[in-house]
Formats: structure tokens, C-alpha cells, sequence
């Protein structure tokens, strides 16, 4: 019996448990840095995962560092992802790790960055020579063709940094009046574009700088740190909000800067539509802009709204998520009263099933008793006494004996009496033939007598 119940409190426990939403896909996302352009990235991807049912999120960021990129990409594969996005941190290190992933049977998305490798399902991003030789054009018209300009590259070896570079270097070869005076390694971060220009200009004070490139705006800001007001700026980003590439080129801070779209809800949108089978491009180039004082208070303020109306989006789906979580923890509270009810009703119904049970089991052994247990001396049926036996019944109690068998009242009264005798004894595990015969007033040879002959006894 305590079998019984163990199984039904887990059949209880399973249909709780089954309540819960469930997860379709899991998509591991591989950020190689965290900075303000990913963080707006990854906001964009969970956005863009609302609109699919049955998508979960999985990130991690490997802050710029190879090792700890090839890992989690390796864990990721390992807890089981049906597709992963990677932005690569360099181009050649982190290709085994997503070649491994790719021979798994997993769909890759390389956004943002390049690898080495051939083995991925998709590639999407805005085209960074593009925007390199686009930068290079409008610094050689700023500067009407004659200056000097100090480049502050991205992260050595990551495709980006590779690919601004040439595309700024083959817009100014053909300017002869601009001179490179130096290419510092800024590694996408202010602080580290800020030391490299400190201790190159203690060993270039002579050196003059019209304008700074900076690989992207946050090393265009460490150079200005470093080198003062009186250098024109021009970066790669062009966020929108507080403290972005934009506002700074409103503000006259950075001369200008170029949009790098994040786009994390076409990420998304890629990734369902190649894990439903569903067409889609395996190369992809975003469309980006150049940002300049004339149009950074409409990119701004277009931008702007676009963010608010983010945070509405993302404010609404919390209050839905947060009713949703309440009415699934109210589902699952009513699922749980309804198995507890109905295994009190199972317990309830195999107690008095046992209960009931154990009294048959108790009448049957009683009337098998009385049934088969043949009293001592008492004559056969057909063999008559060879001399009249006195009553055993003391006289005091001859008045209270069930008159006999002809009298059919009489009979109804003794069936009526010994039931009840019976009943009243079934809990009795050590009851015997002469306790029933004492309660009914007679001799163990009289209730003998009566019981033994009586067909009502087979069917009480």
C-alpha cells in the first residue's frame, strides 16, 4: 500500500511539473568584449526573442580574451544549444572552437567579426572597409586634402580592426597631402587608446596632429583625452542615447562618426529562420551611415525614439511576464491542491477498502470456524442417544434460550441475534467458539447444534 502511494504523489509531482512553458530553442550567444555597442546588442536580442515563442537566451562575454572565448564557446556547445552566435574576438584563434561546434550538427551565425574558417551557416554585418575607406573620404575633404593624422587602431588580429584600417589607408593613398604620423593600437577601449597616444607623445612633442581616426569612437576619445581640443576627432560607432557617437558629434566632441548597426533583432530573426528551415541569405551586409554635425541632432532624436520606444516594448513584456509567471504559479498551486485532494481521496478509498477487508477476512474466519470446528461428544445426526442427555444450560438460564427452529419468528430472532454477536466480536483476534456461545447464552454444543444446520449461515 505505501507503494501505491509513492506513485501517485509522483504521477502528482509529473503533472505539476508539466505546467511550465517550453523552451524550443536555445541559443548560446559568444560576445567577444562588454562594452556600451554590445550591451545595446544584446538588449536588441532579447527583443528580438519576444517575438518568437520558445526562444532562450544564453550569453556570455569573453572581455576581449581568446582563452576564455574558445571555453565558453566549448561549454555553450556542451549544454546543448541548437545554434550559436559568435562575434569572434580574433580571426584565426577562435575558428577551432567554432569549427568544433560546426561539425556537431550546430548552426553558427558569425555576426560582427570573421573567422579563419569556412564552417559556418552565416555571416552578418556592416561592411567595416566600407565604412574604413568612407571615413578616409570625408577626412581627406575636412582637412581640404593637407594634414596630418594619428590612427588608432582596434584590437590586433580581430577582422574589424583589419578592415577599417585598409579601407581608411586606400581612400588617403590617393591624397598625397595627408600623412599618417603614426598607427597606435587602441584595442576598442578609451583607456588603452589614451596610453598608447600619453607615451607616444612623449617620444613625438615636435610632431603635429590634425585629426585623430579612431577605430571606433571610445579610442577617438582616449586619443582626445590625451591630446587636447585642438584636434579634429572622427570615430566608428555612432550609438545613439547618452554618452554615444552621436550625441558626442552633436556636441562637438567627435568632428564624426559612422553608425555600426548592432541590428540583434535581425540576428534573431536569421537564427529562427535557419532553425525552421526557412530561406535565408548565408551573407548579410547591414546598412550603416556616415554621422557629421549636419544630420547628428535628426540621427539623435530618431535615435532616441527608437530607444524609447525599446524600453516601452520591454517594459510591457515585463508586466506580461510578470502576470504569466503569477498565473503560472497559480496553475501550478491548483494543480497541486487537485493532486493532494485527489490523493486524499486514494488514500481514504484504500483504507476503507483494507479496512473492509480485514473484517471479511475476520467474518470468514469466525464462520469457518463455527462451520468446520466439530464439538466434543456430541452424538452424529443419525445415530440416536443410547440415553436422553440432561441440558447443560443452568436452570437459572433456561428462560433466555432461543426457542427451536420450528417457531419461524423465533428463528428470525436467533439469525438477528447471532449476527449481531458476531459483528460485535470481529475485531476479536482471539475469539473462540465458546465466547460466541456465551454471548448468545448457550452451550458450545447448542450454538453447535443451531449453527451447523442452517443455510442462512452460508449467506450471512
Amino acid at each position: 500500500m505505501r507503494q501505491r502511494f509513492f506513485y501517485l504523489f509522483l504521477l502528482a509531482t509529473v503533472l505539476v511539473s508539466c505546467s511550465g512553458d517550453k523552451v524550443k530553442y536555445r541559443i548560446g550567444v559568444s560576445q567577444c568584449s562588454d562594452d556600451i555597442w554590445r550591451d545595446k546588442q544584446n538588449a536588441e536580442l532579447k527583443m528580438g526573442a519576444y517575438f518568437h515563442d520558445g526562444v532562450a537566451l544564453k550569453f556570455a562575454a569573453a572581455y576581449d580574451s581568446d582563452e576564455r572565448q574558445v571555453q565558453q564557446i566549448d561549454s555553450l556547445v556542451n549544454e546543448g544549444i541548437d545554434l550559436l552566435i559568435v562575434a569572434p574576438n580574433q580571426v584565426q584563434t577562435i575558428s577551432p572552437a567554432i569549427d568544433r561546434a560546426y561539425d556537431k550538427g550546430i548552426p553558427v551565425i558569425v555576426f560582427e567579426r570573421k573567422t579563419s574558417s569556412q564552417k559556418y551557416t552565416a555571416f552578418i554585418s556592416a561592411d567595416n572597409y566600407e565604412m574604413g575607406r568612407v571615413m578616409g573620404e570625408y577626412i581627406v575633404t575636412r582637412l581640404h586634402g593637407q594634414g596630418s593624422v594619428l590612427e588608432i587602431k582596434g584590437l590586433e588580429g580581430s577582422s574589424p580592426s583589419i578592415e577599417r584600417h585598409n579601407g581608411f589607408m586606400d581612400a588617403i593613398k590617393n591624397a598625397p597631402g595627408i600623412k599618417v604620423v603614426a598607427s597606435l593600437q587602441g584595442d576598442w577601449t578609451e583607456l588603452k587608446a589614451y596610453e598608447s597616444t600619453q607615451q607616444w607623445l612623449l617620444n613625438n612633442k615636435d610632431v603635429r596632429v590634425d585629426l585623430v581616426f579612431g577605430a571606433n569612437d571610445r579610442t577617438a576619445m582616449g586619443a582626445r583625452k590625451a591630446l587636447g581640443k585642438d584636434v579634429l576627432y572622427c570615430g566608428i560607432d555612432g550609438l545613439p542615447g547618452e554618452n554615444g557617437g552621436i550625441q558626442l558629434v552633436r556636441d562637438s566632441l567627435l568632428d564624426a562618426s559612422y553608425i555600426y548597426p548592432t541590428h540583434g533583432d535581425q540576428i534573431i530573426e536569421l537564427a529562427v529562420n535557419i532553425l525552421e528551415g526557412k530561406p535565408y541569405e548565408k551573407e548579410t551586409l547591414m546598412m550603416s551611415a556616415l554621422v557629421t554635425s549636419d544630420n547628428a541632432k535628426v540621427l539623435l532624436m530618431q535615435g532616441e525614439e527608437l530607444m524609447q520606444q525599446a524600453d516601452r516594448l520591454e517594459q510591457l513584456h515585463n508586466k506580461a511576464d510578470n502576470y504569466l509567471h503569477k498565473l503560472d504559479t497559480q496553475r501550478i498551486v491548483n494543480w497541486l491542491a487537485i493532486g493532494i485532494i485527489a490523493l486524499l481521496i486514494v488514500v481514504i478509498v484504500l483504507f476503507y477498502l483494507y479496512h473492509l477487508r480485514k473484517i471479511n477476512m475476520q467474518r470468514e474466519r469466525v464462520v469457518n470456524t463455527l462451520w468446520n470446528l466439530k464439538p466434543e461428544n456430541v452424538p452424529a445426526a443419525s445415530e440416536p442417544s443410547e440415553s436422553p442427555q440432561k441440558s447443560e444450560i443452568p436452570e437459572e438460564l433456561e428462560s433466555t434460550v432461543i426457542p427451536e427452529e420450528s417457531d419461524p419468528t423465533a428463528v428470525s430472532l436467533f439469525i438477528t441475534r447471532f449476527k449481531d454477536v458476531v459483528e460485535a466480536r470481529l475485531t476479536d483476534s482471539d475469539i473462540s467458539v465458546e465466547d460466541l456461545a456465551a454471548d448468545m447464552n448457550l452451550s458450545r454444543v447448542q450454538l453447535y447444534r443451531k449453527v451447523k444446520g442452517r443455510y442462512w449461515l452460508v449467506t450471512c
